[in-house]
């Protein structure tokens, strides 16, 4: 099952939230540097980045890159209601069933699709990820990192910042199993070659208008990886039974609206 254990960037976000509803942080002053609060919590400095990012997203701080006094990441906000809310989710979701995320990410992504189809949103940063995903050798947790890294950014590219920070939040999560399928698949490079080819037909159909091929390319994406998955995990060990079992439901459920 996902690993309940927090990951780097998630300790990293508990303790600035804890900071800024204990009122250590407030509005106007500056996050610690990000060498020396990686180095307080003994985490590497892209934890603290990836931390920062989704504090961006939520529009709890704002950075600026460079040196000097307006360097780095001031609080703009105290998380209050909603926003302490999505901040929680970071650590929640782990303990989210399967089923749940996996339906939750396809009727968010292809909600996102859809939208991106009909805009002239700036996709650039999206494009970028892909390039560094046709990048060899890429080992299978560094290309689902950046997989990861894919869905996040179409998203924050919609201009939804409620639909950004939903996903930010349920990252974690989807990395755990993503991550648990790649370790049993019987050929994890012609996996990797087939989520290319799939992203490129998500953003070529984003790109040129088609707001239903965009929808349906993320749907059969989302839902086809984990049917995958769920064959490959072996029914005789408890977790990958488990996981297997939640990845039948979660496609069940993403393609016919049924959860049972």
């Amino acid at each position: 099952m996902p690993n309940s254990e927090p990951r780097a960037w998630q300790v990293v976000l508990a303790r600035i939230e804890g900071d800024l509803r204990d009122g250590r942080l407030t509005p106007g002053e500056r996050l610690t540097p990000e060498r020396e609060l990686a180095a307080q919590l003994g985490v590497g400095r892209s934890s603290v980045r990836e931390a920062v990012r989704v504090l961006e997203v939520l529009g709890v701080v704002r950075t600026a890159t460079g040196s000097g006094p307006n360097a780095g990441a001031m609080i703009v906000t105290t998380p209050r209601g909603g926003l302490a809310a999505f901040l929680r989710l970071q650590v929640a979701a782990n303990g989210f069933p399967l089923a749940d995320v996996v339906r939750t990410r396809v009727v968010l992504e292809c909600d996102v699709a859809e939208r991106l189809a009909r805009t002239d949103a700036d996709l650039g940063e999206v494009s970028g990820i892909l390039d560094a995903m046709d990048a060899a050798p890429l080992a299978p947790e560094e290309f689902l990192a950046l997989d990861a890294r894919f869905h996040q950014a179409l998203a924050e590219a919609s201009g939804n910042a409620v639909v950004a920070a939903m996903m930010a939040g349920l990252r974690s999560s989807i990395e755990a199993y993503t991550q648990a399928g790649a370790a049993r698949l019987s050929s994890w490079p012609e996996m990797a070659d087939r989520l290319r080819g799939e992203h490129r037909r998500i953003l070529d159909a984003v790109a040129r208008g088609e707001a239903d091929t965009a929808r349906e390319c993320v749907r059969a994406h989302i839902t086809d990886y984990y049917t995958d998955v769920a064959q490959a995990l072996s029914p005789s060990d408890a977790d990958d039974a488990a996981i297997g079992a939640a990845a039948r439901a979660a496609v069940r459920a993403a393609t016919t609206g049924d959860p049972s």
